[in-house]
């Protein structure tokens, strides 16, 4: 299959806007149908990352889809690093756990 520049800018293109498990079989599909060598070359011509490509073909093979885990990345929460935070706060400002404090100045319960 012949790679013209308007065909790298559309598949580029539609790779961009896809997100996840979409992108990833997007990929594995487009080189299925590039055929022999397929993955080197759209890593090559189209500046896709290998790894991701495999990915996606071995998500098209079995299809068992892989399932991003964006929520356990970054960081985490005071109360995770530090437990005893929550019962050391609450202890030293007399207040109940899961009790709002009362606004100043409004009318509380």
């Amino acid at each position: 299959m012949e790679l013209t520049d308007s065909l790298k800018t559309m598949l580029i293109e539609t790779a961009r806007s896809l997100k996840g498990s979409a992108r990833r079989l997007f990929m594995a599909r487009t080189v299925n149908e590039l055929g022999y060598a397929g993955q080197q070359r759209a890593a090559r011509e189209l500046g896709w990352g290998r790894m991701t490509i495999r990915q996606g073909l071995r998500e098209l093979d079995s299809g068992l889809v892989c399932l991003d885990a964006y929520s356990l990345r970054g960081r985490k929460r005071a109360e995770d690093h530090l437990p005893n935070l929550t019962s050391t706060h609450n202890a030293s400002s007399g207040r109940q756990p899961g009790r709002k404090a009362a606004r100043p100045g409004g009318s509380g319960p």
